[in-house]
């Protein structure tokens, strides 16, 4: 499968990564705007698997480019799109009262206005069938437990998954299907910034093994569907 991760240089989109390279049978496409951390993900990809097949690209999704940049870089390694997992998030820790307009537009472009985006570019370029993941958390899960300091975020991520049964109606007659994963608990760099000293019950590689078995099958299963994938919260 020709299979495209954001935020693919840390936490779960990095698991993922490594788990699906393990197949000889999927080409990975790895964004973020994290060069470095990318270079390193493709190091242990080709350890895991000489014949893995990743291809990074260092990008900023907030920025300008999509058309003449990051197009481009996608289309040179994938002739078409199978999967889409929309997994770049954010998370600004602030009481409401400190928050910013900045602070707000941060990060609903970061969670929400890069689905829009990338999803929308890529519409020409999708197989039919094909699935569009989008990575949402328990905190945007409507009745879900909520916690101080994260409405911000908890706010985009239940914009996502607004979002996700929408584009499932409007991409249904493509061939695309549209999903939403709400995350639990995970031991990653973001969940340790909302809650620290906290120990999560699952590590990014937990996840990222069941991740990787929906992405490619669960538009067989689900369309339209915002799906909570937790045993805590956090």
């Amino acid at each position: 499968m020709n299979i495209i991760i954001t935020g693919a240089s840390r936490g779960i989109g990095k698991a993922l990564a490594i788990k699906l390279t393990e197949s000889n049978d999927n080409q990975v496409v790895a964004i973020s705007r994290d060069a470095v951390k990318l270079k390193e993900l493709k190091i242990v990809c080709l350890q895991n698997n000489p014949a893995a097949r990743l291809f990074p690209i260092a990008f900023d999704l907030c920025s300008d480019g999509y058309s003449f940049n990051l197009l481009p870089q996608i289309l040179e390694h994938l002739s078409v799109v199978d999967v889409l997992v929309n997994n770049a998030g954010k998370l600004i820790k602030k009481d409401f009262a400190n928050l910013t307009n900045q602070d707000f537009d941060d990060v609903f472009n970061v969670n929400v206005k890069t689905v829009f985006r990338l999803s929308r570019a890529l519409l020409p370029h999708f197989s039919s069938p094909s699935h569009i993941v989008n990575v949402s958390s328990m905190g945007g899960f409507q009745g879900s437990a909520k916690f101080p300091g994260l409405s911000l975020y908890s706010a985009a991520k239940g914009a996502v998954s607004v979002l996700t049964e929408a584009m499932a109606e409007d991409l249904k007659g493509r061939g695309i299907s549209v999903n939403c994963l709400a995350y639990g608990a995970v031991q990653t760099e973001m969940l340790a910034e909302a809650f620290p000293g906290f120990k999560a019950p699952l590590k990014p590689e937990d996840m990222a093994e069941y991740t990787a078995w929906f992405v490619t099958n669960g538009h067989r299963f689900f369309n339209g569907k915002v799906l909570p994938v937790s045993i805590s919260t956090p």
